[in-house]
């Protein structure tokens, strides 16, 4: 331990807890709540000046959100060595809290309404700051720290700029992809920042918290390859929604978009990645706007842990799970224990459900006898069609007979002949029209029937009995699924363990040549956050990496995995797995079964509704009205002989066969049943989950139903 001088008092520092390019941070014995910030030898004399003047100014004592200089720390014979500020326990940097995996590592019970809370918590410190008189200058996410509870606190604050007694003190670092766009290509030394400049830092880091990690300005753009930088400098905010045109710009695949905020935060930051640096809206600005968005979040009617944007017309984290197999915000309070089953209950209102008399489009519509229809005559009545039938056979009889007794006027007997002909031809009458005529009258029978039933309330009837159908069918094969995953989980534990080894080490905290920050931004703004999210594909997809930085990255992996060794032994990661596997199951059954049970009492207290709906049908005058249309219609074609066909008009109430899987691990394919056809489908080589179907540069071949978690494909 060393022994440092902090005013009149010689204390010990003890356990060093940071490390950075400027010096070291430790802790010191005595002193709770504390820490020491020891400068690198050849940067103390940099440094003395500006600290001592912030000490000076007190700005430690004006807020307990920044990690301002408190008192000058030098050593037994005065030298200056660095300073003490407030020590924030617990905190953890802010890039793990919006990145995902880091969030679910470290933040695990944190869900969308805590970044807005953090978000929220980041904005008043940094107001804090401007209200003393300083400026960050530096605003980046490593200067950032989050609590559990969602506060924030700011550190690095020797770096801040300030003015003490007329005399300036610049801040000289900072970020490239914090660095608003009039100071790219520019020395920060020659610079005064201002807090228009703070005010874009400000809206990169609560919109890197807003959308999961993803840089405001990483996306892809139209024309040749630009850098992070240099799409800064040229203002392509990838999200825009009112300057598209001028960008060229389309956010990363699977982002959230803008249009799902309120208008409050799409017009915040709009302005902030715009063209005016004076119209960025400051940190008072960012709290209103932010406790906005916070009184209009939505709460999933699935997952409780899911709360999401109003605009976004439904839950987004249900639709990105589905897509890539990744839950942003897991339920991780599901447990078999906490969930009540009742498979008797359950069992018994199927069987009412099945039995349930659910009305046919036969029961609804009133037979025709009971419609008292006064039908019209046929345009070609029968009278009409026998007395041009006779004229014609007449015609032609007397063609015969002329032929017989006056041969040499054989001219005129053929053309008699002929248009007698004519007219026990035109006596038949034509099927087709009558036919078209009877099936565009059931169409509108199956038309008005339909806005009867809209009319009477039955839809939402029939709506229940869909899903009740698909409730049970879900429900039958709910354990052999179970079986099917559980079977799946136990064959692919050393998959599952490599992927989480990789997972341990973040490509934030990566040494690879040519990757800094900006692009480490790239990356992970496309999904790619960890050693085991790399593969060539996927990294080839993202902007500004080529063959070269492709390969640097799929080797760092690849020196990764060689690390790796297989534990055969069952270890709490697998109990963990399979608690949480089947706690989902316990979970989805659980919903079935209220699914079911309540759908039957929907169905029974509409019986009395079923009940009166023949009687509303006879006394329906639009349905009348198409009834006894088609009814003419069919009188027709009994008038003219010609089979009347079947009718088309249905109340259907029940979805197509539901699809049934049979799975076989020895194939490692599962045939998929519905109706007549089957679909063999394979499982995925790297973790054994059912494949998708998809389509590439190089045509179709099969997916994992889990990527991009895990990237395993067959042709």
């Amino acid at each position: 331990m060393q022994r440092v001088v902090i005013g009149k008092d010689h204390v010990l520092v003890a356990e060093m807890i940071g490390k950075g390019g400027e010096g070291e941070v430790y802790t010191i014995q005595g002193r709770k709540g504390e820490a020491v910030k020891v400068y690198n030898t050849n940067l103390r004399s940099k440094r003395e000046k500006k600290v001592r003047a912030m000490v000076d100014a007190r700005f430690s004592s004006q807020t307990n959100l920044v990690a301002y200089p408190s008192e000058i720390v030098s050593d037994n014979a005065g030298n200056f060595l660095g300073f003490t500020m407030h020590l924030f326990p617990g905190y953890r940097p802010l890039h793990e809290l919006y990145s995902p995996k880091s969030r679910q590592r470290h933040f695990p019970k944190a869900d969308y309404r805590f970044l807005i809370r953090a978000a929220l918590n980041l904005a008043r410190a940094v107001g804090e700051v401007h209200q003393i008189g300083s400026v960050i200058g530096d605003l980046n996410h490593s200067g950032v720290l989050v609590a559990q509870d969602a506060t924030v606190a700011l550190i690095d604050a020797d770096s801040f700029q300030f003015r003490l007694k007329g005399i300036p003190y610049p801040c000289y670092v900072g970020v490239p992809e914090f660095t608003p766009p009039e100071l790219h290509g520019k020395s920060f030394a020659s610079v005064e920042r201002t807090i228009d400049h703070d005010s874009f830092g400000l809206a990169v880091a609560i919109f890197h918290l807003l959308f999961m990690g993803r840089h405001p300005y990483s996306g892809r753009y139209t024309g040749p390859e630009i850098s992070m930088s240099e799409a800064i400098a040229q203002n392509r905010f990838a999200f825009s929604l009112t300057r598209q045109t001028q960008t060229q710009t389309t956010p990363p695949p699977g982002a959230l978009t803008l249009d799902m905020f309120p208008d409050a935060v799409v017009q915040a930051f709009e302005q902030a990645f715009g063209m005016k640096p004076g119209a960025r809206p400051n940190a008072k600005s960012w709290i209103h706007v932010l406790k906005i968005l916070e009184n209009s979040i939505n709460h999933c009617s699935k997952i409780k842990t899911h709360y999401y944007p109003s605009k976004a017309r439904g839950c987004v984290w249900c639709k990105l799970a589905q897509n890539n197999a990744f839950d942003m915000f897991p339920d991780l309070e599901s447990v078999l224990s906490n969930i009540s089953s009742d498979t008797r209950g359950t069992e018994n209102s199927i069987k009412e459900i099945l039995a349930f008399n659910f009305p046919t489009a036969a029961d609804l519509l009133p037979p025709i006898s009971t419609l008292n229809i006064k039908y019209h005559p046929l345009q070609n009545t029968r009278c009409g069609k026998s007395k041009y039938t006779l004229l014609g056979i007449l015609m032609m009889a007397g063609a015969a007979i002329g032929f017989f007794y006056a041969a040499q006027l054989f001219f005129v007997w053929i053309g008699f002949a002929v248009w007698g002909y004519t007219f026990f031809s035109d006596s038949k009458a034509n099927p087709s029209i009558f036919l078209d005529a009877y099936r565009q009258s059931d169409i509108r029978v199956q038309q008005e029937l339909d806005a009867f039933l809209q009319r009477n309330g039955l839809i939402e009837i029939v709506k229940i009995r869909r899903d009740l159908d698909i409730a049970i069918s879900a429900y039958s094969g709910h354990d052999a699924l179970l079986i099917h995953d559980l079977a799946i989980l136990n064959s692919n534990r050393e998959t599952r363990q490599l992927m989480a080894f990789l997972d341990s080490f973040p490509i934030r905290q990566a040494n690879i040549s040519g990757i800094g920050p900006a692009k480490t931004a790239t990356l992970i703004s496309f999904g790619i956050e960890t050693a085991a999210d790399i593969n060539r594909i996927a990294v080839l997809q993202v902007p500004g990496f080529g063959q070269v930085m492709t390969s640097r990255l799929t080797s760092w992996r690849r020196e990764k995995e060689a690390k790796f060794k297989y534990n055969l032994t069952r270890n709490a990661q697998d109990t963990a797995d399979e608690i949480a596997l089947r706690g989902q199951y316990t979970a989805k059954k659980a919903k079935l079964e209220n699914t079911i049970r309540n759908g039957l009492g929907a169905l029974k207290n509409a019986k009395s509704l079923l009940a009166s709906l023949p009687k509303k049908a006879i006394e329906d005058s639009a349905l009348f009205n198409v009834l006894a249309a088609r009814a003419q219609a069919q009188h027709d074609l009994i008038e003219l002989g010609i089979p009347v066909p079947p009718s088309s008009v249905t109340l259907s109430v029940a979805l197509p066969q539901q699809p049934v899987i049979q799975t076989s691990r020895s194939s490692g394919t599962a045939n998929i049943s519905s109706g007549n056809a089957t679909l063999s489908v394979p499982s995925c080589p790297m973790c054994g989950s059912l494949m998708l179907l998809r389509s590439g540069k190089y045509g179709k071949f099969w997916g994992c139903s889990h990527y991009p978690r895990c990237r395993g494909t067959r042709k």
